[in-house]
């Protein structure tokens, strides 16, 4: 049963914030209170008459930044409340205050910026780097934020975690596995640990009587949020403190959701509608795999997802027309197939037909492989993709996974299943590379005049 308390904070929420290390790591389960009550020990901080050093903080988006900084409004103006009381001044000018920084009336201030980096250098003072997990250029966002601190202030790490390879990860594994010698004081807390300490309850205070939530027990909560969640993998990731590892999937749910379309955006286009560069990636199968042809539009670097045809057992002739009804877009570039076995014939006719500077045939070795999918996974990183929120897209770019081999090699491996082989994954990896493939091209291509297709063109 969860330890009941009329406190304003939780017991996990207290500790971390009572905690004065210099270097702070919060392992946590997703929405648990964690960084709002970050927001409070900063302006804690700040309200003291003494303080003199500022207190940046790194959030993984814009959004994210702006959202920590309304937090620390909300505590500043109650803090002001108080101190007014006492004949002081907590906050002397808000109007000073701007998007992405609160000023308090000791002439200190908290900023709160993106997660590049470079923001880092050359500034004094507490540093708090939040869903640390998610940052792409963690190790150089770490090394840059560590000598802020020299002067004083506090380093404080927060994140759900993510791959087993991340610094966040590693950095953890450190301090139970290696002796801890960075002197990272360690707080874990799980969706478990948190039901225990009272979470529920600060839940269901926030909302409305009719809410089916209201009537759930700790248990009932628990069993909730992990049917909710995707898959198991995703529930001990995001909830439980369990990092995906090695031979889990190449990309995380998180990553993969980053890049997706909301869910009421409209993302198919009409062929003649398109009117920016176009890419084509195509993924060869007949019997037992999908033929996936994936179609790219990229606009001002973002290669946005206009198409996808899936064909299963499907006649070659079929699937021809198909690529001939593609050709007919304008602007459609360059295309790339999988010509690995039964796509060496289909990329032939292809390259034929179409011309070699229009169609290119890769050969899927175990490099080319790593090469493409490294390629896809920074473009995910990069968030210079946007795919559809589908869940059988979702679960083909899942399910490849990476393996290394006795030889110390890298392989990537996807499960064969009634949806195919990852097909989806491998020809999106194809569209990206035929996108950036043909950025430095120096054809300019002429359309084939578009006609409904009716037999194959050989």
């Amino acid at each position: 049963m969860p330890q009941r308390s009329h406190k304003f904070f939780l017991p996990y929420q207290e500790r971390w914030i009572r905690d004065e290390s210099q270097l702070k790591l919060m392992e946590k389960a997703r929405q648990i209170g964690i960084t709002w009550a970050s927001a409070y020990r900063l302006v804690r901080q700040h309200a003291h008459h003494q303080r003199r050093l500022d207190s940046w903080v790194a959030s993984r988006d814009e959004n994210s930044a702006k959202l920590f900084l309304e937090d620390c409004k909300f505590f500043r103006n109650i803090l002001h409340v108080a101190a007014h009381s006492l004949g002081r001044a907590l906050s002397a000018d808000t109007g000073r205050d701007s998007a992405y920084s609160i000023r308090f009336s000791n002439h200190t201030q908290i900023y709160s910026l993106s997660s590049n980096p470079d923001t880092q250098a050359g500034k004094r003072g507490t540093r708090v780097l939040d869903e640390f997990a998610l940052h792409p250029q963690a190790d150089q966002l770490y090394s840059t934020a560590y000598p802020g601190i020299t002067w004083g202030g506090q380093l404080e790490i927060i994140s759900t975690q993510r791959d087993a390879d991340h610094l966040f990860n590693r950095l953890i594994q450190e301090i139970i596995h290696n002796g801890n010698p960075k002197n990272f004081s360690y707080h874990r807390v799980t969706l478990e640990d948190a039901l225990q300490q009272g979470i529920l309850q600060r839940i269901q205070a926030q909302l409305a009587p009719e809410d089916p939530r209201q009537a759930m027990t700790e248990s009932d909560y628990y069993d909730y949020i992990r049917q909710a969640c995707i898959d198991e993998d995703s529930f001990q990731q995001e909830y439980m403190c369990h990092p995906l590892q090695e031979g889990d999937s190449f990309l995380s749910y998180a990553l993969i959701q980053s890049c997706e379309y909301a869910p009421n955006i409209h993302w198919k286009r009409d062929p003649m509608a398109i009117t920016h560069e176009a890419y084509l990636g195509i993924d060869i199968g007949r019997e037992h795999d999908l033929s996936v042809f994936w179609l790219l539009e990229k606009e001002n670097g973002i290669a946005y997802t206009r198409n996808i045809v899936c064909a299963q057992k499907m006649r070659f002739s079929d699937q021809e027309l198909i690529l001939k009804s593609f050709f007919s877009i304008p602007s459609l570039r360059r295309v790339c197939i999988d010509q690995s076995g039964i796509g060496r014939q289909f990329t032939e006719r292809a390259i034929e037909h179409f011309g070699s500077y229009r169609v290119e045939g890769i050969t899927f070795t175990p490099s080319v492989k790593e090469q493409l999918a490294y390629a896809l996974r920074t473009a995910f990183e990069q968030q210079q993709l946007r795919i559809p929120a589908e869940r059988s897209v979702r679960e083909d770019l899942r399910a490849v996974k990476r393996e290394t081999t006795f030889a110390g090699h890298i392989r990537f491996s996807a499960e064969r299943n009634d949806q195919g082989h990852a097909d989806r994954f491998w020809s999106l990896a194809l569209a990206w590379h035929a996108s950036c493939d043909a950025t430095n091209s120096p054809y300019h291509f002429t359309a084939i005049p578009w006609q409904k297709p009716q037999h194959a063109w050989i």
